[in-house]
């Protein structure tokens, strides 16, 4: 999927949505400034989440409600995780597990908590400023 620029960028989660199907644990990788964040909250956004959405880098987890459907959405930011443990501290599985929608940023830093059916989506900065974005 192509996200020309950031004018676009709410169509491009509309059709995120509509893909997501019935998976609840999604693997955000890309690099620092590839647009992570922005994309999370375009889609908890189109899911209905009207609170202000920002990213967890300190808090590590935010937890977000749906206003049309109720349902929880977590938002992890793994960047500055330094030991699994900190990870395990967290109660992870609680939150991976919950049967919530589950964004995490970073998750290559916590790669073997990850759950087997966890959808990985790769964006990437391409050189004329747009995305693209595969899972």
């Amino acid at each position: 999927m192509k996200i020309q620029n950031i004018e676009s960028i709410h169509e491009a989660a509309r059709s995120f949505v509509d893909a997501m199907g019935q998976a609840r644990v999604f693997a955000f990788y890309g690099s620092m400034g590839a647009g992570k964040t922005t994309f999370i909250k375009a889609v908890c956004q189109e899911l209905g989440v009207s609170d202000v959405i920002t990213s967890p880098t300190f808090a590590i987890v935010n937890e977000y409600q749906s206003d049309t459907t109720g349902s929880l959405i977590y938002h992890f930011d793994f960047y500055r995780i330094k030991k699994l443990e900190e990870v395990y501290d967290m109660g992870y599985e609680d939150y991976f597990y919950s049967g919530a929608v589950c964004f995490i940023e970073w998750p290559e830093l916590i790669e073997d908590l990850l759950p087997e059916d966890a959808v990985r989506v790769t964006i990437k900065a391409e050189t004329d400023g747009s995305r693209t974005l595969d899972f």
